[in-house]
């Protein structure tokens, strides 16, 4: 063979193998834009979130309606002639599901040294102790003895609050290979006015913002054996992602299960979920949670009055986990312009797709008939990665350690600010935009964000319209 061909032959080589891993895209694939096939919805405005699945018809709509009723509307304090609505408290940190899910979206970091911390709250725990694995196993953390699991800043009248949340944010410096700087916010929590004493000293938090309610009834229906199929805790197959399942306690069935919600899927599925909202973010009881979270700390909350045992009835916690379950995901736009094709390989030719899988299919026995058998794009395995020190909260949570998130799902992100009136991403809400979203991504997604520090300009804008087409 001639010299020239026995030198050009590996780089042929190189380069099919790069095709291989980096698919070229002409045109969109049969169905793309119906990110939730039949469920699908096409809205595109400020209540894009808000619709209940396009296959629900006119009765089960008005099911739909009675939950969306019990999500919106406010809680009140006990007594009161609201029988259906009473017992808020005795601590809490909002009045309403909606008042954090703003029109069902992305809830929102304050802003620096702001007076609320509106649809934002912060996780407590302290390192496990011998003899407490049986806690952990039921609860996933040890609470903090004298605030619990979660700080909530309000409470009825004659019950303080437990603290005041305030976040600052410090400056970090991001370069690109083209020589465009970004300067990313990072930031730095803050609590006072502790209303019972001081915290342990161990004390772990983490600062969580509401995530958007879209698609979570579709990716409960994704069958199990679909989801740990992708597991790879030892990175068997050597492409740098190791992503492993969170396995939790579900209440109901009592018995150790998969995760699937939540930013470290610490709950299985979206009744215990709903019901762990209601009681740590309302103080509201329920059949699945019994009892307000006062701790033994707090006795001005635990002799407060209730608004009856539960007080989430079985049939209000039914029909808001039917409304849940039945939140429509918007159509994608656009997915044959030939910028969103283009930003769509960049996509994969970062690998975020690795994490970020584009789609599955939906399980015959989902829990209700318009959730089965559909064909779903929803950008997400539901499995944890490590994201690397920059994102760490140093917060285990049953089997998620310090540096493990489930991976978000990321259809509907491109109408973040049609719904929500803001572009703030992560769990934290620290990124104002996608572009700084990408850029915290570390650990497992290093060799993905070293791919997209490389392109220039006109690739990342490429790449910023896929991710807002979907």
């Amino acid at each position: 063979m001639p010299l020239f061909f026995r030198c050009l032959l590996p780089l042929l080589v190189l380069n099919l193998t790069a095709c291989e891993q980096s698919p070229r895209f002409t045109t969109a694939e049969p169905g793309e834009a119906l990110s939730a096939g039949a469920a699908t919805v096409r809205k595109v405005d400020h209540n894009a979130f808000s619709l209940p699945s396009a296959n629900l018809n006119a009765q089960r709509r008005l099911e739909f309606a009675v939950g969306n009723s019990f999500f919106r509307n406010p809680w009140v304090i006990a007594p009161a002639t609201t029988t259906a609505r009473d017992g808020l408290g005795p601590l809490f940190n909002t009045n309403a599901c909606q008042n954090c899910h703003i029109r069902d979206g992305r809830g929102h970091p304050p802003a620096a040294d702001a007076g609320s911390a509106a649809s934002l709250l912060v996780r407590l725990s302290i390192p496990a102790a011998a003899g407490q694995a049986e806690l952990v196993k039921r609860l996933g953390v040890v609470p903090e003895p004298t605030y619990g699991t979660q700080l909530q800043d309000m409470a009825i009248p004659g019950v303080l609050p437990e603290g005041r949340v305030r976040l600052s944010y410090s400056r970090v410096p991001v370069r690109f290979a083209d020589g465009t700087l970004i300067e990313l916010e990072k930031p730095e929590l803050q609590i006072s006015q502790l209303g019972y004493g001081p915290m342990h000293p161990q004390t772990r938090f983490s600062v969580r913002v509401a995530p958007p309610m879209i698609g979570l009834g579709l990716l409960e229906a994704i069958p199990e054996e679909a989801i740990l199929a992708a597991v790879d805790p030892d990175d068997a197959d050597g492409d740098g992602i190791s992503g492993r399942p969170n396995l939790v306690w579900d209440r109901q069935q009592q018995r150790t299960v998969l995760g699937r919600f939540g930013w470290k899927a610490g709950q299985p599925g979206l009744n215990q979920q709903n019901a762990d909202a209601f009681a740590n973010d309302m103080g509201l009881t329920s059949t699945l949670i019994p009892a307000d979270n006062c701790t033994q700390a707090q006795i001005d909350c635990l002799t407060a009055v209730h608004g009856g045992e539960p007080e989430v009835s079985d049939n209000i916690l039914a029909s808001v986990l039917f409304y849940i379950r039945n939140l429509g995901v918007p159509a994608r736009r656009k997915v044959d312009a030939p910028e969103v094709l283009r930003g769509k390989e960049l996509f994969y030719r970062a690998g975020c797709q690795k994490c970020h899988t584009p789609s599955f299919t939906t399980s015959a026995a989902a829990a209700e008939p318009e959730l089965a058998n559909l064909l779903i794009r929803p950008y997400t395995d539901l499995l944890l990665h490590d994201m690397g020190e920059g994102l760490a909260d140093g917060r285990e949570e049953f089997l998620a350690n310090g540096r493990e998130w489930r991976t978000a799902p990321l259809w509907g992100i491109g109408l973040t600010q049609n719904v929500s009136g803001h572009t703030r991403f992560l769990h934290d809400g620290r990124a104002r935009n996608l572009l700084e979203a990408i850029l915290w991504h570390g650990g497992e997604a290093e060799a993905a964000r070293q791919q997209v520090l490389k392109f220039d300009a006109d690739e990342r804008s490429a790449l910023l319209t896929f991710l807002n087409s979907l």
